[in-house]
């Protein structure tokens, strides 16, 4: 797809994967906007980069038509999506204080699975109103999954099953949205330098790099924009899952 002009949205884009997607697809000439559940957030992200930045709960139908109304007064119809958005709390099925809290579940399949769906649906709606392009295509929607989709970890039971749902609904929606030229591919990261290891020991850290087969190493979020950009441009990737983890298999613990 030709990027010059086009407009995007990308959820979860104040940091990490998405802001890095965010940066690289205005890099290439995209209108950006900006999604996140942090207004202030993803307003100073979208700044980097010329874009607009939207405070969304992807959960939430009506913050969704709301941030998607209001990128499409900003920037037209949108040609790509790329969802971010994710939340990755942990928890045993049964731990010390009983059974996990059925809301806990609720929560993480909300924000990655619903939400995930929430935002391709709006999107393709849009998609299917434009003029196609090149071989017919109208748009391209990434979603984002995760290895824990097909290796779940112990105490990773909601967001095992979020991811897993992910990876199921890809090759689905790219059949179903095929008769209207809109690509649908997951990337399914495997340990990745985002925030939520900012924290962490450095020998946790480097016992984590360790894991990675090769390049033995945290995957950087650029290598993820990097790997969106090649979908965008890649006409002929369509409903497939891609993992991106050095050859990472995860263990149970």
């Amino acid at each position: 797809m030709r990027l010059e002009g086009q407009a995007a949205i990308v959820t979860g884009g104040a940091s990490g994967l998405g802001a890095a997607t965010a940066a690289a697809l205005a890099s290439a000439g995209c209108k950006v906007a900006v999604l996140d559940i942090n207004a202030e957030a993803a307003a100073k992200a979208a700044a980097t980069h010329g874009g607009i930045g939207i405070g969304c709960d992807v959960g939430d139908e009506q913050s969704a038509e709301a941030a998607f109304a209001q990128a499409r007064a900003a920037h037209g119809p949108a040609r790509v999506l790329v969802n971010c958005a994710g939340i990755g709390t942990p928890g045993r099925i049964v731990g010390k204080e009983g059974p996990m809290k059925l809301s806990a579940f609720e929560r993480v399949i909300r924000v990655n699975l619903t939400g995930t769906f929430n935002m391709l649906r709006l999107a393709a709606a849009e998609m299917q109103a434009l003029d196609p392009m090149e071989d017919n295509e109208r748009g391209v929607i990434i979603n984002t999954a995760s290895v824990a989709g097909y290796e779940g970890q112990v105490g990773q039971a909601a967001y095992a099953a979020s991811k897993a749902g992910v990876i199921g609904l890809t090759i689905q929606a790219a059949r179903e949205l095929a008769r209207s030229g809109i690509r649908v591919v997951t990337i399914a990261p495997g340990l990745i330098e985002t925030p939520m290891f900012g924290g962490l020991p450095d020998d946790v850290r480097a016992s984590l790099s360790a894991s990675v087969p090769f390049p033995a190493r945290l995957g950087h979020p650029s290598e993820y924009a990097a790997l969106a950009m090649h979908i965008v441009a890649n006409r002929f990737l369509n409903g497939e899952t891609i993992r991106l983890d050095g050859a990472l298999r995860m263990a149970p613990r």
